[in-house]
């Protein structure tokens, strides 16, 4: 849509909304969220707007009444669904770039922070919640998929889920896919702008790893059409640094796999009783190795067996497997190189891929494929997540230790788990800076650590969150050190933030950046004094500026 050309100059719309912002009762402490989203409001209408599509429209303010429902839209965890949680001025589900642009302008000319929301399953609800006045954009309107099947690839507006991308390349091409996460609620724009892992990872690597071009809006409201106008050193940062860091991530530019017409799914279940502790400690040397064709998941939840005998507690693995082939050769590689899992030809799950896709997410057989397209979450619950990254196998003797660990922290009815997703393949062969993802060779495995809780309340927020920590904590002797390296896409607010207001310098936001980043931490600081200078899109786990 092109923009209407504003028949005012500029500085005399500065100049009416400065008029309006001084006439305007004054905002002070408690009175000031009656005031502010009606005073966004006004401002976005002072701002240039598209025929028929009025700024304003775009958005929803507390007194509204759909705003409870357009904020807890995508509100995943609901530890951040409290009354007490600090609820945004003003909702802004923009339409247009126009309404981004708007948005934008009145958030500094208001003094709010900007949060920009894609999906919600950011694991500390960065996208909807902030400890200061702020403003969410919805990014959920730009949601367009468009498929190139001639050079093989995607522009895909950050909005859409990965669900509505594995959907549309299904319904254009039975051999293609692409590499990203197995939830397909998740939203394109943070999961690809923090890296972006899943099953295909040991073949093609992470998502950003094949991300070819992008657009973002910065600050001032100038759309970047492609890496080349907006540099490579930005193009470099927002794949796996936090895009929203930098501007408004727009859309990317996907390059699409290969996959066979044909893939191999299997789940099998291993209890300490039958082997787990052998079992794990053969996986930690054999799936990182493998062939690349094979990913292999594992499950590590503590079960409570009920039998006429004795009620006991142990723990149950499950070995989750992705093979890009046929069974036939899946079992080849299977008995060469894992023979002690025992997986047989009945074990075997043939399917398409994009019915793969509906396995790994754990929707119900048999359903249609549109299932990938739903949005709304109806059991969302109160979670915490944190991750780590393994870089030596761990002995049979810690295995049982962490094993007996999760059973102390797990008396009923709460229950620590994790998963470990093996790294190896293409991810060791791509060097550690090409991306600000840098986790990539020297580590084994990642482990994400789930604690979940389905009931409110702080006194039991706070005993769940003690055994999270608790948990996490012990796990210490086993996981990278120094730093203690974690996930951006799995963010973690007790690895360290910056404090409300966030003047974060360099020094101090080391604390959690090189803890993300390591060594590509400086330079992701370097590019974000050149295109953010004023720091403009920050947030409690951002990349700052130097003061």
């Amino acid at each position: 849509m092109k923009m209407k050309i504003f028949s005012l100059p500029t500085f005399l719309i500065s100049l009416h909304l400065l008029i309006f912002l001084i006439t305007f009762p004054r905002v002070y402490s408690s009175s000031r969220t009656i005031y502010v989203p009606e005073l966004f409001l006004q401002c976005l209408d002072t701002q240039p707007a598209d025929p028929g599509s009025p700024n304003s429209n775009a958005a929803v303010i507390p007194t509204d009444s759909s705003f409870s429902t357009n904020l807890m839209s995508a509100v995943r965890n609901l530890r951040f669904a409290s009354a007490s949680t600090r609820k945004p001025e003003a909702i802004v589900a923009a339409v247009t770039e126009t309404h981004i642009r708007a948005t934008i302008s009145c958030c500094k000319l208001l003094n709010l922070e900007l949060k920009v929301r894609s999906g919600g399953h950011d694991y500390e609800g960065f996208s909807y919640t902030s400890p200061v006045p702020f403003v969410i954009l919805d990014m959920y309107n730009f949601h367009k998929v468009d498929i190139n099947l001639e050079d093989e690839t995607v522009w895909i507006q950050s909005g859409a889920s990965l669900g509505e991308l594995y959907y549309n390349i299904a319904k254009t091409s039975k051999v293609h896919a692409f590499p990203a996460g197995v939830c397909p609620k998740v939203g394109a724009g943070g999961h690809f702008s923090g890296g972006g892992f899943g099953n295909l990872m040991r073949k093609y690597g992470l998502s950003v790893d094949n991300i070819i071009d992008a657009q973002i809006m910065d600050a001032d409201g100038k759309v970047y059409r492609d890496r080349r106008s907006m540099g490579e050193d930005v193009f470099w940062a927002i794949r796996g640094g936090g895009g929203g860091s930098y501007g408004v991530i727009l859309a990317w530019k996907l390059k699409l796999v290969r996959v066979p017409e044909n893939v191999t799914v299997f789940k099998l279940e291993r209890t300490v009783q039958e082997g787990a502790i052998d079992l794990v400690y053969k996986w930690q040397h054999v799936a990182p190795v493998i062939d690349k064709d094979l990913f292999i998941r594992l499950e590590i939840k503590p079960v409570y067996r009920n039998t006429s005998e004795c009620k006991t507690r142990t723990i149950n693995v499950s070995f989750i497997g992705m093979f890009l082939g046929e069974p036939k050769r899946l079992l080849n590689i299977m008995n060469q190189s894992f023979p002690e899992l025992d997986l047989k030809e009945p074990d075997c799950m043939v399917k398409k891929w994009i019915d793969s896709v509906v396995f790994w997410a754990e929707y119900p057989e048999n359903q249609p494929l549109e299932i990938l397209l739903k949005r709304i979450s109806v059991n969302e619950y109160y979670w915490k997540r944190t991750s780590d990254f393994v870089q030596t196998p761990i002995s049979k003797q810690g295995i049982a230790r962490i094993f007996q660990t999760m059973i102390y922290h797990s008396p009923l009815p709460r229950r620590v788990w994790m998963q470990w997703n093996p790294w190896g393949g293409r991810m060791a062969e791509i060097a550690s800076d090409e991306t600000p993802f840098v986790h990539r060779a020297g580590n084994v495995f990642m482990i994400e650590h789930f604690m979940n809780w389905y009931a409110p309340g702080e006194k039991l927020e706070e005993e769940f969150m003690a055994i999270s920590r608790s948990f996490k904590k012990a796990m210490a002797p086993f996981v990278s050190k120094n730093p203690r390296e974690a996930f951006l896409n799995y963010r973690d607010v007790d690895i360290g933030i910056t404090t409300p207001g966030y003047n974060a310098t360099v020094e101090g936001a080391k604390v959690y950046g090189e803890k993300y980043f390591k060594g590509n931490y400086l330079r992701l600081v370097q590019v974000k004094a050149g295109f953010d200078p004023t720091n403009f899109f920050r947030s409690q786990q951002g990349i700052p500026v130097p003061a």
